[in-house]
């Protein structure tokens, strides 16, 4: 998935840097590799990779698999899981616009 909006400047607080390795994903995630790998199969993420070619997560992708995996542990396959997931994100961003747009949109309140 796309990273969003702007970039924060210090690494710490962005979620779109790629700051875990596949292990270190897969720990804290309590999921193997495999099941990042077959998350990237799927096109629900897709992880930068470092110089060494190493694949890298951020925590936004994280989130994003964490999800997937309530989805397969609930009896989902994983190729459901990825599509509706993928479906979550769209719909969420769907609303988030639809929200900016109505403000836009509403006259601004009578001044006192």
């Amino acid at each position: 998935m796309p990273p969003r909006g702007t970039r924060p400047t210090d690494k710490f607080d962005d979620d779109d840097y790629p700051a875990y390795t596949m292990g270190r994903a897969a720990e804290m995630l309590g999921a193997s590799p495999a099941f990042l790998r077959a998350l990237g199969d799927n096109r629900l993420i897709t992880p930068l990779r470092s110089e060494g070619g190493h694949r890298r997560y951020s925590r936004y992708q994280l989130r994003i698999a964490a999800r997937a995996r309530e989805l397969v542990d609930g009896g989902t396959k994983i190729e459901d899981a990825c599509r509706i997931v993928i479906l979550e994100d769209q719909l969420e961003e769907a609303q988030r616009i639809n929200e900016e747009l109505r403000a836009e949109r509403s006259p601004a309140p009578p001044a006192a």
